[in-house]
Formats: C-alpha cells, structure tokens, sequence
C-alpha cells in the first residue's frame, strides 16, 4: 500500500541581489526553443498562446505574426487533435515564408502520443501536462493505492512518452512538462492532496523517464490560479532540483488569472515575487483578454525588477504640498513624448527637495525649481534652469545634444 509522505517545508528564498542590487539568476541549464534559448543565463524570454482554432490557418498565422511584432518571443499553439497537429505543417510553413521564423510550442493534452509525435516535426517544442498526457479515471470510492497499481501506471506512462522524447531528442528540440494544479492526476491527488508536493513529485515523474532517455531540453511550468500555491510550487521545485542536482529553466505564470487590473496582479504577484528571487526563465502572463494585451504586461514586470530593458522608465514623485506645477500632466507631457526611447531612465519630480537625491540613478531630471521655471539634470548635475512652459522641449533638446534621441 502507497503510504502519505511527512509534508514537506518549502525553503523560502530570499531575494538575490548582487552588491549592485541586480537580481542574481539561479544558475540553469540552456534550452533551445526554436531562435531563442530558454536558461543559461539567457534574457528571460516572452510567451503567449494564440486563441485561434488551429485548424483556421489563415487565422492562426496572422495571430502569430501579430504576436512576434509585439514582442513575444516564442508563441504556443493548442493541438487538440491529429488534424490540428497535421496543420502546424502548414502554419509553420506560412509564418517562415511570409513572415520570418518564430519559435513555435504545440500544446499537447489528453492521451496525446500520436498528436504529440506528429506535431513535434512542425514545432519547436511540445508542452504536455503530466495528469493529462495517460488520463486515469478517478475512483471515487478509492481507498487505497497499491504499489502494483502505481507502477502499473509509470509503465503506461513511460510507454507513451518515449516515441515523443525520442524525436525531439533527436531533431534537437525541446518539451514543457506543465504541470497544472487543477489537473493533478489522480494518484498524485491521492498521495499528496491537492498541494505544490504533487504538481513537484508530477513533474520529477516526468523528467526521470526523460533522464532515462538522456534527453535534458526540458523546460518545467508548475502553474495555479492561487498565487501563493504557485509561488509555493515552484520553490519547493527549486529545493527538490537542487537536492537532485538538476538544473532545469522554469516558466512562471499564474493561470487563469482572469483580466482587468486584478488579473494583472495576480500575474505580478506570482510572477514577480519569484523572478525577484532569482527564479524563473521565461514567463507568460494569462489574461481573459486578447493575448496581445499580455505582452507589455509581461515587459512591464521584467523591466520593473531590471532584467530586461525594453521601455522607457520614469521615476515620478507621487506629489504633495510642495509640488511647483501639475505633476501628473507634466508627467504625460514627458512620456508622450519620449516613451519611444529605449533604456532610458526620466524622472519627473516635483521640488528640489527630494528630487536630486530620490532621481538619483535617473539619466535626466525634470523637476520644480521655482514658480515658472523648472531645473534639468543630467544624472545628478544640474544643467539649465528654463521656463515650465518651454520645459518638455529643452528636455528633449538635451537628450538630443547628449546623442540619445531617435525619432518616433
């Protein structure tokens, strides 16, 4: 009889900073998903998932393409049947020649080896679920798990997931084993309860038999629509790993986050609490909105924590008795007209008190200097003082003497 394991206590990590207060990475391995690697100390990567039916080509293709304009670096692609995995052929086909290569992830489900193997030859990588990928008819009226039964099971599992790992080992490709806590499957709910113990003991099922095979592009996603559930997850992920000696990239989301302010954070709460700790390789945000709203999203959390710089960032006072003009218009006069730059940092502050010192780290500085006029800095020196209604223009002058404009 399968006995319940002592719980476990997840390590909490600390935050990673390096003495220049830059997050520190955890160290993983290198994963190639198409043009882009996955890990070894590469940039953490952008996904998203088209919502379009495969089997609408024209649809699918456009949808990708939109997707890459924005920013997203790999996109994923449900493939529910054969004949969605038979029309990758011809979307991978459209996006390549009408467009350019973009990495490509099919997204496998239930009892999926033969979707699975032929998807895998128009695609980049295969995501599959580990209580989905051999489905287990739940007995409500269980009350035990022998030792037979579960390995039983394994034997099923690895028999079906061999042919995939072989191919993509083979073609140099790449698996997700994305492990869902809605969808645990039933032994693990069995053993584990519905805990980040079973979505970690589901994945490390997964990635011995792969290990087996010597097979390692492996990426792991361990997702909830509970944030701390998730947070919790992927942390007692990292302890196991570390204690195995395995160093696999994770993908971080929270799923089914829903939409709107809310579903934004979630997503930042989950994601950005575990990227601040050096966890976390590539990232999806899932809104129950367009997947192109998802993008900036994603940059947005990456750039706040400094790992990717792909905007403009303002540092703004949040204004008080001692405010010399309209802040918050001032602060969209300044970014409507230089949030196209990139890696810059603009601060708008509102008096000379706090300003020098709180926009220290900024490369240029608009702040109140007196009724009608306003100073600009370059870093933490002071360059002109000219009148407020003439500032956005001199600001962008400097930034032009300085060589660090381009046009919109």
């Amino acid at each position: 009889m399968q006995t319940l394991p002592t719980p476990v206590t997840t390590k909490v990590s600390s935050i990673c900073l390096a003495t220049d207060g830059k997050i520190q990475r955890r160290q993983t391995r290198p994963v190639p998903v198409g043009s882009i690697t996955i890990g070894g100390g590469h940039p953490v990567a952008v996904q998203s998932m088209i919502n379009e039916d495969t089997l609408d080509i024209d649809a699918s293709v456009a949808a990708i393409r939109r997707l890459h304009e924005i920013g997203c670096e790999i996109v994923r692609v449900t493939v529910p049947s054969m004949a969605h995995a038979k029309a990758m052929e011809e979307i991978r086909h459209r996006v390549f020649t009408t467009y350019q290569p973009v990495p490509l992830v099919a997204d496998v489900h239930h009892n999926g080896l033969k979707i699975a193997l032929e998807a895998a030859k128009h695609v980049d990588n295969v995501r599959i679920n580990p209580g989905l990928y051999v489905f287990e008819k739940p007995k409500l009226d269980r009350t035990e798990y022998t030792q037979a039964e579960f390995d039983e099971i394994g034997d099923r599992i690895r028999e079906t997931l061999e042919p995939l790992v072989v191919s993509l080992r083979d073609q140099n490709k790449s698996m997700r084993i994305g492990v869902n806590h809605g969808s645990l499957a039933e032994r693990m709910l069995f053993t584990y309860g519905d805990t980040p113990e079973g979505m970690v003991e589901s994945a490390l099922e997964f990635i011995r038999i792969c290990e087996s095979l010597n097979f390692y592009n492996l990426e792991i996603s361990l997702k909830a629509s509970n944030v701390p559930v998730m947070i919790s997850a992927n942390r007692l992920m990292v302890q196991r790993m570390d204690e195995l000696g395995m160093n696999y990239p994770l993908h971080l989301g929270v799923t089914e986050a829903g939409d709107g302010e809310y579903g934004r954070i979630k997503s930042t709460a989950g994601i950005g609490t575990l990227l601040a700790e050096g966890i976390g390789d590539t990232i999806r945000v899932s809104l129950t909105e367009a997947p192109e709203k998802e993008i900036p999203v994603c940059y947005s959390i990456l750039q706040a924590l400094g790992l990717r710089r792909t905007m403009v960032e303002y540092v703004a006072c949040p204004s008080c008795g001692r405010t010399l003009f309209n802040l918050e218009e001032v602060l969209h006069q300044v970014r409507a007209a230089t949030n196209h730059l990139t890696g810059l940092n603009i601060a708008v502050m509102g008096c000379i008190v706090n300003g020098p010192g709180e926009m220290a780290d900024a490369d240029y500085g608009y702040v109140g200097k007196q009724a009608g006029y306003i100073a600009l800095y370059r870093g933490r020196e002071e360059i002109k003082k000219v009148p407020e209604d003439r500032g956005v223009e001199e600001l962008i002058n400097l930034i032009k003497a300085d060589g660090r404009w381009v046009d919109p």
